[in-house]
Order: structure tokens, then C-alpha cells, then sequence
């Protein structure tokens, strides 16, 4: 490989710390090669940014001008300062986390997240969905495993997850990776469900009948 054909490296400054990084990397990637913690619900090494959760907004500071992005898309760039635990920015994971909290009150991630943050899980109404919507889970099986057995329903207040049983039943018994990457602990549930719904006798009686 010649010179032209090599990522080129340069320097950003992270939380006042000067870190090396190659362009085409993010800014997430850099902070983690440093072990700097960015903390984030939706990312995943394998998969394609997706901003779902914006946990990992950051303060970000170029040619003189400071502005909100988040670190899991965010491109390094040379010279670039980026600050992750300003006032700012912890008030804002502590609001994204009580949203939250409302709909998964009892994800082991979440409630960890609220003590580090302060968040205060009985701030908003209850919504019990279990889900926040990260699209781990989607993401995993489209991008990874090329299945499709789960997607996004629905649009808006009323968008959710859910399992295509005829592809779930041949694919899902086999895998079952995306399992524990959901931060909520709700996958496992969901799969549970449309199983016993794909086998219960009512099911198998209506396939028969028809």
C-alpha cells in the first residue's frame, strides 16, 4: 500500500487531552481509543451511525465556533476541540434519560446512566413501552445478519419494534444475537411473545383451517 492509499492521522483535542485519530474515523471512535468515556444506547461498532439516542451529544468547537453534535457521527478533523461533560451536555443526557426512564424504568443501563447524571426516573409520566427505540436490534439484523426479521412499525408516538413471525420462526431460533444489545432487556420478551403466538393452538388451528 502506497503513502496516498494510507488514512492519514491527525490531532484533535478531547476533554483538553490532544488525541491522535485517522480521518474517516469518528469522534466517539477517537474518544475510545484514548479511553475516554462518551457514554451512547444506539451505537455499535458494526453497524452504520444513527443518532437514535443522542446520549453521546458532545460540545464541539471549529474555526472559532462551538456547536451540539453527536459523537458517534461527528467526523474528527484536525484541530478540533471537543468537550463531553460540560454543564450543557450533562443536563442534556439528564432530560434524554428521564424521556427515557418513562418508557423502560427498569433497564439496568438506563437507571446506572440516571444515578451518573442525576436523571430522575419518576419525572415524566409512565409509558411503559420497554423499548426506547435505539434500533439496535433492527439495525443488527439488517445490517449484519442480512435476516430483516425484525423492523420499525408504526410512525411517530405510536412507532415500535416488531418481530416478522414468518421469518422470525427460521431465522431467530438459530441467532438470537440481537438479544443482548438491546439496552432495555425488552427483545427477549418481544421474541417470547410472537413465539407463543406463532405456536399457540389457536394459531396452528386457524392454519389449519386454512
Amino acid at each position: 500500500m502506497n503513502e496516498a492509499a494510507r488514512m492519514s492521522t491527525i490531532t484533535l483535542n478531547i476533554d483538553g487531552r490532544d488525541v491522535k485519530a485517522e480521518e474517516g474515523t469518528t469522534v466517539i471512535q477517537a474518544a475510545r481509543s484514548a479511553g475516554i468515556d462518551i457514554p451512547t444506547l444506539c451505537h455499535h461498532e458494526k453497524l452504520k451511525p444513527y443518532t437514535a439516542c443522542r446520549i453521546c451529544m458532545v460540545e464541539v468547537e471549529s474555526r472559532g465556533r462551538t456547536s451540539l453534535d453527536t459523537a458517534c457521527s461527528r467526523p474528527v478533523e484536525a484541530n478540533l476541540i471537543i468537550r463531553t461533560k460540560t454543564d450543557r451536555i450533562k443536563k442534556i443526557r439528564k432530560n434524554l434519560l428521564e424521556l427515557m426512564l418513562a418508557h423502560a424504568p427498569d433497564s439496568p443501563i438506563l437507571m446506572e446512566l440516571a444515578q451518573e447524571y442525576g436523571a430522575d426516573k419518576n419525572r415524566y409520566e409512565k409509558e411503559p413501552s420497554f423499548c426506547i427505540l435505539c434500533g439496535l436490534c433492527v439495525r443488527y439484523c439488517a445490517e449484519v445478519k442480512k435476516a430483516d426479521a425484525i423492523g420499525f412499525i408504526d410512525r411517530g408516538p405510536g412507532r415500535e419494534i416488531a418481530f416478522v413471525p414468518e421469518i422470525a420462526i427460521k431465522e431467530c431460533w438459530k441467532c438470537k444475537q440481537c438479544f443482548p444489545l438491546c439496552p432495555t432487556i425488552a427483545l427477549q420478551t418481544a421474541y417470547m411473545l410472537v413465539d407463543s403466538l406463532a405456536f399457540s393452538p389457536s394459531t396452528l388451528e386457524s392454519k389449519a383451517d386454512n
